[in-house]
């Protein structure tokens, strides 16, 4: 039973990996390529925990928190990037 929910789940993440790949090669804006890059990490991130419970151990554990975090900061910097640039124009 544990081989075949590792087979769904590894199915279904590459896929999802493939989708956020497309998303970043051919996104029109920087935010659908920032958003994708997430969703990558966040892929990985997942991929790495259901190794984790697979294998039942805990050495990837840093990894996950230094992916997620990595994550986060990237999209709150691009967030306020994009912000900053949209708030010039208004106030020529």
């Amino acid at each position: 039973m544990m081989e075949l929910v590792l087979t769904v789940t590894a199915v279904a993440l590459a896929l999802a990996a493939a989708g956020a790949i497309i998303r970043i090669a051919r996104g029109p804006s920087l935010l659908d390529r920032v958003l994708a890059a997430d969703v990558l990490l966040a892929i990985l991130g997942a991929a790495l925990c259901i190794d984790m419970a697979v294998n039942r151990h805990l050495n990837n554990l840093m990894l996950v928190v230094a992916i997620s975090i990595i994550g986060f900061i990237g999209s709150v910097t691009v967030a306020r990037f994009v912000a900053d640039r949209r708030e010039q124009p208004n106030e020529s």
